[in-house]
């Protein structure tokens, strides 16, 4: 079931020093922040030949991201998404596991941002605790 990996999301404390380093340090293309509102955070993507990362930063009060860093000050893995052939047979099959999935499990349309890091445009959350340290969800796409 489990195909391609599509990104992997960091929550960082300073977005620009972790732009930086894979800028600097590593070489990477890294592209400009850009502000989220309606999921609390600012981006920016690192582009790699046979992936994306996904850096995360909170922005306001309310971003899911400030209470992560909370736990983790130091920042950490936030998700990774992964792509698969049929997101409906691949939403059903981790609930037939036992999964929670978050949300309600249907796939839906998502903002400019999540159809950078996602380009087919529809993809869900299951809930991943136990099965990597630190990751709070996966996404799966199609």
């Amino acid at each position: 079931m489990i195909g391609r990996l599509n990104h992997v999301a960091i929550a960082v404390p300073d977005l620009e020093q972790a732009a930086d380093q894979y800028r600097t340090a590593l070489g990477a293309k890294v592209g400009a922040p850009q502000d989220e509102p309606d999921h609390g955070v600012t981006v920016i993507f690192i582009e790699l030949e046979n992936t994306k990362i996904e850096l995360l930063y909170p922005l306001g009060d309310n971003s899911p991201i400030a209470g992560f860093l909370e736990k983790n000050p130091s920042g950490g893995i936030h998700h990774i998404c992964y792509e698969v052939e049929d997101i409906i047979k691949a939403r059903d099959h981790l609930k037939s596991t036992g999964a929670r999935v978050l949300g309600n499990g249907e796939p839906k349309n998502w903002s400019a941002r999540e159809t950078r890091s996602v380009p087919p445009s529809k993809r869900f959350h299951w809930n991943a605790f136990g099965i990597g340290a630190g990751l709070t969800k996966m996404s799966i796409t199609s």
